[in-house]
């Protein structure tokens, strides 16, 4: 089957009941990201885009409509399908860091790739033995400038550190899609644009990436500019 769309969200709609009243979350949302994109989620607090970045990362389900990724039906996936979609497709990135403080930066990065299999042509299905996911953990450190706080906690590492940490961690497995939710919004302006600048050294490298914000000057860095207001679509601008 021929994949036009990364991503592909229609008439999604994510409904809450709160004191025997509706409320709309996401109503009728249609949206399509193809892969390679740099997009910018942005909307006010209450907007919708936190709900709309949890079911695009498979946390949540549309209570109707349909999610595609990568031409599968997230809809009809058991939740085991699920768990495996979000090791190993989608990288997460949190305002919060959500490091844990017992483990080294290492060990963080290292965590998740527990749930990552081997890919064909090596022994396709079995997990990766502890050498691999060491190696693995160390190259995504590289990447973001850490290696040389790799035997470091999370209260021995600067904020910034801690969010390149947090970044190691989600693009150790290779996923095709990096969903960053207010990443710079725990950090000072110099480590907020070193971060920026990751991620959009990441998009150069071909991840897909999409970046949850209130900040409309953040967002202004993003080859387009999603907008969610009341739960729609309100705005969709390639810049």
């Amino acid at each position: 089957m021929l994949v036009t769309n990364l991503i592909e969200l229609s008439g999604v709609y994510k409904i809450y009941t709160q004191g025997g009243r509706e409320i709309r979350a996401l109503d009728s949302v249609d949206l399509t990201v193809s892969a390679g994109e740099f997009a910018a989620i942005v909307g006010r607090s209450g907007s919708g885009k936190s709900t709309m970045m949890n079911i695009l990362g498979c946390l949540d389900s549309p209570s109707s409509g349909r999610y595609f990724l990568a031409g599968e039906d997230t809809g009809r996936l058991s939740e085991r399908r699920r768990c495996e979609i979000r090791a190993r497709q989608i990288g997460f990135i949190f305002q919060g860091f959500n490091l844990i403080p017992s483990l080294t930066a290492l060990e963080n990065v290292e965590l998740p790739l527990g749930y990552r299999k081997r890919r064909p042509p090596a022994d396709r299905g079995k997990p990766l033995t502890k050498s691999e996911r060491r190696e693995l953990a160390l190259e995504a450190l590289l990447r973001v400038g850490l290696q040389d706080r790799a035997g470091h906690r999370p209260s021995q590492l600067s904020g910034g550190q801690q969010q390149r940490a947090a970044i190691a961690r989600a693009i150790a497995a290779s996923p095709a899609i990096i969903l960053a939710d207010e990443p710079t919004g725990n950090l000072d302006s110099k480590a907020g644009a070193e971060v920026m600048d990751i991620l959009h050294g990441l998009h150069r490298q071909g991840h897909t990436v999409l970046l949850i914000t209130h900040d409309r000057g953040l967002s202004k860095s993003a080859e387009r500019i999603i907008t969610v207001a009341d739960g729609r679509i309100a705005g969709d601008e390639v810049r």
